[in-house]
């Protein structure tokens, strides 16, 4: 009997190197050939101390943004200033950190498979660290109850994201809508793709919307 197939897009690329070449929907330069959204140096930080002059949501824009987004899409390389985004969802909801402390989620991003070290996230981590403090005037540095780190290589090994991208592909001109990869292979019988890398589109919606259309596609053919 038929059995149909689902699979997510976060796996599109990975399973596709199981079939054998001539039953691959898209080969490794069709990849290369693509623009991907940046991937995502991260950081998760418990704080020991309520911080003042901070919003739940921040962007930090204090250094050249056209110099960084240079480097995510043009040189493929760490940016020497990064801006970056913070997240302190404690000061909304206070179940997220114990009392008179601070929970604070960094994000700075950054180009699919740069080189990813323990060193590389230290430095990063220190300079936006800094950068904080000099903002807000708070001690930082004297307050990290713990840290976590996430960049390319846990991308890689967590969800075989392709080149350790964060977001799939760049919502270009020529990658948007019908552009994208199908969501139905034309080489293998009832194997089908849903998520972010395939209609309509990366982020949570999109790719929720991808796997209906998918379950739809999948009802429509077999019934």
């Amino acid at each position: 009997m038929p059995c149909d197939i689902l699979l997510s897009g976060a796996d599109y690329h990975h399973t596709e190197t199981l079939l054998p070449k001539e039953l691959r929907q898209y080969s490794e330069s069709y990849w290369n050939k693509k623009t991907f959204a940046p991937s995502a140096l991260l950081f998760y930080v418990g704080f020991n101390k309520k911080l003042k002059d901070v919003s739940h949501h921040t962007l930090f824009f204090d250094t050249d943004f056209d110099a960084h987004a240079k480097t995510i899409y043009d040189t493929k390389e760490w940016a020497e200033k990064p801006l970056f985004y913070a997240s302190f969802p404690s000061i909304t909801d206070a179940s997220t950190a114990p009392d008179e402390k601070e929970a604070g989620i960094f994000l700075i991003p950054i180009a699919p498979d740069v080189e990813d070290t323990p060193e590389i996230r230290e430095h990063y981590f220190k300079q936006l660290i800094d950068r904080v403090e000099k903002i807000t005037g708070e001690d930082l540095q004297n307050n990290i109850l713990f840290k976590e780190s996430y960049c390319v290589k846990d991308f890689k090994d967590d969800y075989n994201s392709y080149k350790g991208n964060a977001y799939g592909l760049a919502n270009t001109l020529t990658q948007t809508h019908v552009l994208r990869p199908k969501l139905k292979s034309k080489k293998v019988d009832n194997l089908y793709f849903c998520g972010q890398l395939t209609v309509p589109g990366p982020g949570v919606p999109p790719s929720l919307i991808s796997g209906k259309i998918v379950s739809d596609l999948i009802i429509k053919n077999i019934a």
